[in-house]
């Protein structure tokens, strides 16, 4: 039941478009900005970066370095933009976007496939995500997904995942039943198509809470250390790591003081995102900011460290499951040179 045929469709439109010339949605980055008053006006440099998704707690610390002030005082007036097509592996490889906000998973596949991006910080250290079910289900391990309906959006690494896991707790995964979600949100879909699905608890585990609905959780974590990945990441491209170090230094050590800022005030923090994006559920964001703020660094020295027995380990387990062309060179993969101390 494995699908593998649509890594192909990612690497292609990867490098679709890191050959492509440019992006409506991406403007030239070094065009500069101006703030100050009077005689006294400070440059700024306008830089862009690109989300993988739509606004959530994952990307608080992006809006309080930009709203209070953390990127203007290392020189930078920096633009949060929606994603683009082709995601934000490609956008920073082809040198379209400066930096971005990715998946380890994507970061993989990508460098295996040519492009070159790299991850300069780790969001949050350990995976939070997992597969979650109503608890009236009795959906508590791996080999409880036999004879249930798996809620997915037809993705090679989710059915790999879920192999691995049910061989793991001694579980026949041709027993369970693949079902595409398509746009179906996920309390819709429990209630009417599916049995589970896979969540990132920072969001939609927090979502289930203030709603009253009980879950189980299975955490991929808990049964296979090589699937304790870093999702999500900041990315940029080999390019101006090369060209301008002190660029990507300068972003890095704003965004870092913004971490530290909501690890340290996540009631405060929160309120910047409900106020950048007043559309997002303001009770979910203050709940959710309470819950992973813990999180953003959790037991690493500093925030956004990554371990090369990280990049290794998952790189290989996702070889050993054909989802690569090819292996990954880990250590090319990934920095910490630009974190500050």
């Amino acid at each position: 039941m494995k699908v593998k045929g649509l890594k192909w469709i990612l690497v292609i439109a990867l490098l679709c478009v890191v050959t492509a010339c440019g992006n409506e949605q991406v403007k030239e980055g070094n065009q500069a900005g101006t703030t100050g008053s009077g005689d006294k006006t400070e440059t700024l440099r306008k830089v862009q970066l690109v989300l993988d998704y739509t606004p959530n707690t994952n990307h608080t610390v992006l809006y309080v370095a930009r709203d209070k002030g953390y990127f203007a005082e290392q020189g930078l007036e920096v633009e949060i933009i929606s994603p683009v097509q082709g995601g934000a592996d490609a956008a920073v490889g082809s040198n379209n976007v400066e930096f971005g906000i990715s998946y380890q998973e994507n970061v993989t596949v990508a460098r295996v496939a040519g492009v070159p991006v790299v991850s300069l910080a780790a969001v949050i250290q350990h995976n939070t995500s997992g597969f979650a079910s109503k608890k009236d289900k009795g959906i508590d391990s791996p080999n409880k997904f036999e004879g249930m309906r798996y809620g997915g959006w037809g993705s090679p690494i989710e059915t790999s995942i879920i192999d691995s896991l049910m061989r793991t707790d001694n579980a026949d995964f041709d027993k369970l039943e693949i079902v595409n979600m398509g746009d179906s949100d996920f309390f819709t879909a429990v209630e009417r198509d599916v049995d589970f699905a896979w969540i990132f608890y920072a969001w939609t585990g927090i979502e289930a809470e203030l709603r009253g609905v009980d879950l189980n959780m299975v955490y991929m974590n808990e049964y296979n250390e090589n699937l304790d990945y870093y999702t999500p990441v900041v990315v940029t491209g080999e390019k101006l790591i090369k060209e301008d170090p002190e660029l990507v230094r300068s972003f890095l050590a704003a965004v870092a003081k913004g971490y530290q800022y909501s690890i340290e005030n996540p009631a405060e923090a929160a309120e910047v995102l409900i106020a950048a994006e007043p559309d997002l559920n303001a009770e979910l964001v203050r709940a959710s900011q309470q819950w992973l703020s813990p999180k953003y660094q959790d037991d690493a020295p500093r925030w956004g460290e990554q371990k090369l027995s990280v990049w290794k380990g998952y790189a290989d387990w996702m070889y050993s499951n054909e989802l690569l062309n090819g292996e990954l060179d880990a250590e090319a993969a990934f920095t910490n040179e630009f974190l500050p101390q």
